[in-house]
């Protein structure tokens, strides 16, 4: 197995441990895709939950360039219902599983 599909076993887990989610091992392994070389760097292959300035950047980046949703308030409810659904308290959010449970939450699978 390649580090990607190493990742995206990991990233299955997390969503079925931690998120109690069926995964969808197709769309979870387009959304790793789709994150690029993020995946591999330590720093970039997670999300903080509690920094603003990066939450931010995930509602610009991802949601609204990558999923095409417009700016409002219902952007910032969607990413702490996956933040709470993801577990405040867990440390490592990993970027890909973030943004699978924003594609889930916002009905974009199609996006992919």
């Amino acid at each position: 197995m390649s580090k990607r599909d190493d990742l995206i076993v990991k990233y299955a887990a997390d969503l079925k441990d931690k998120c109690g989610v069926d995964v969808d091992m197709d769309l979870l392994t387009k959304v790793t895709i789709g994150c690029g070389p993020s995946i591999y760097n330590k720093d970039s292959s997670t999300v903080s939950g509690s920094d603003e300035s990066e939450l931010a950047t995930v509602k610009n980046n991802f949601l609204i360039k990558k999923l095409g949703l417009s700016d409002s308030e219902d952007l910032d409810k969607g990413i702490d219902a996956v933040m709470e659904t993801y577990g405040k308290s867990n440390r490592n959010k990993y970027r890909a599983v973030v943004y699978y449970l924003l594609t889930k939450h916002f009905g974009k699978e199609s996006i992919y």
